[in-house]
């Protein structure tokens, strides 16, 4: 179970969070809070919770003050929501802590859901619009550099032939959060089937020959 921390002084958008939240299971505490102070004040409360940031309306100077707040609080997991990042402070956040997850106001309901639970299970969660915009601007780097760690191991055991609810009892999470990263792997990996994604999965040399056949 973990508490979650809305820090948005947009009322609606705390409404909308306290809807979706109502909806998930295993879920404690739920505070809202509307500056920094109050929100280090929660932090020591409750200093493992998860924080849902609009970190564009909040008195932060900058990436490196967000950064060294969860130095101070390290099992904090954070899900930025808002309606717009630079790409600057997107690479700049998403290369320095993997307790970091990207989603916007503008996502359908299902990713934002999706950023919840995977928050939970403290794994990170970056949205369509974020992907995109780094894909976009990275196509130097190799497309795997992309996929995120748990991504990684989810595409491995689909090229491994494991069916979608095998690998959420094995890890035991939900059908709906294994779902999510395998439509976010196949998205960001531009395959449209299982066939596509094992052929990229050994090219990257996430699976190997031999593993494949066994």
């Amino acid at each position: 179970m973990r508490e979650y921390i809305i820090a948005d002084n947009q009322d609606i958008t705390k409404a909308g969070m306290l809807f979706l939240l109502d909806g998930l299971k295993d879920v404690g505490n739920i505070s809202e809070v509307d500056n920094r102070s109050e929100l280090i004040k929660e932090f020591r409360s409750f200093p493992e919770a998860v924080v849902i940031l609009d970190y564009t309306l909040f008195d932060f100077g900058g990436a490196d003050e967000l950064l060294i707040l969860h130095e101070r609080f390290p099992k904090i997991d954070w899900i930025l929501f808002s309606e717009d990042l630079s790409e600057e402070f997107v690479k700049r956040i998403l290369y320095s802590s993997q307790s970091f997850s990207f989603v916007m106001k503008d996502n359908s309901k299902e990713e934002i859901t999706s950023a919840l639970q995977c928050a939970m299970h403290k794994e990170r969660f970056i949205c369509n619009h974020i992907s995109n915009m780094l894909i976009g601007k990275q196509n130097t780097l190799p497309k795997e550099t992309v996929l995120t760690n748990t991504e990684k191991i989810i595409l491995k055991e689909i090229a491994l032939g494991k069916t979608t609810k095998e690998i959420a009892a094995e890890r035991n999470l939900s059908f709906h959060t294994i779902n999510s990263h395998r439509k976010n792997i196949f998205r960001k990996l531009e395959v449209n089937n299982v066939h596509e994604a094992i052929k990229y999965a050994m090219r990257a040399g996430i699976v190997d020959l031999a593993e494949y056949y066994i």
